[in-house]
C-alpha cells in the first residue's frame, strides 16, 4: 500500500512556473488567500518528515520512501518502485489543497503538468505491506501527521515503473 503524507504547500518545487503564473496573471502576493496571504500560502515552510518517519521505522517495515520534490508524483514515485510495476494513485483519496487549485486555474496548467511539477498536497509517499497500512497510519497520525491511503503498487506491462492516476 502507498501512504501519502500531507505537504505544507509547494515546498521548494515549481517556482519557475509559479513565478510565471504570478507575472502573467498579475496576482499580488499580499492579497487574501484563505486564512492568510497568497504569498504566505506559496511560501509556507517545507514540511520535514524525519521524526515521524523514524518513529514509524521503529515499529513498521517501510518498503519504499519517496520525497515528492521537483518532478512531482509522476517522476519521484517510480524511482522507488521495482521494474515492471506501477503505482496506482487514487486522486480522490486526499483533498488537493486550495493553493494547487488556484495555481492550476490561474495558470491554465494541464492536469498532467500539475502531477509532474507539484506535489499537489502529498509531500512524501511511504510504501508498506497491506497488513501494516492501518497500523502505520495510526502511528503517523499519533506523531502529528496527516496521512492517507494514497494507492497501491501493482504489476505493470512496461519495463520501467510508472504512475497511473485514477479518480
Amino acid at each position: 500500500m502507498l501512504l501519502g503524507l500531507a505537504s505544507s504547500g509547494p515546498h521548494s518545487n515549481g517556482y519557475s512556473l509559479i513565478r510565471k503564473i504570478l507575472a502573467v496573471g498579475g496576482a499580488k502576493l499580499d492579497r487574501p488567500f484563505e486564512d492568510r496571504t497568497l504569498g504566505d500560502a506559496l511560501l509556507a515552510p517545507t514540511r520535514i518528515y524525519v521524526k515521524p518517519v523514524l518513529q514509524l521505522l521503529a515499529q513498521v517495515e517501510i518498503r519504499a520512501i519517496a520525497h515528492i520534490t521537483g518532478g512531482g508524483l509522476t517522476e519521484n514515485l517510480p524511482r522507488v518502485l521495482p521494474p515492471r510495476t506501477k503505482a496506482i494513485i487514487d486522486t480522490a483519496s486526499w483533498p488537493r489543497p486550495a493553493i494547487f487549485q488556484w495555481l492550476q486555474q490561474q495558470g491554465g496548467v494541464a492536469e498532467a503538468e500539475m502531477w509532474r511539477t507539484f506535489n499537489c498536497g502529498v509531500g512524501m509517499v511511504l510504501g508498506v505491506a497491506a497488513e501494516d497500512a492501518e497500523r502505520a497510519q495510526t502511528i503517523l497520525r499519533n506523531a502529528g501527521e496527516t496521512v492517507w491511503t494514497l494507492g497501491r503498487i501493482a504489476g505493470g506491462a512496461q519495463d520501467e515503473p510508472f504512475v497511473e492516476f485514477q479518480a
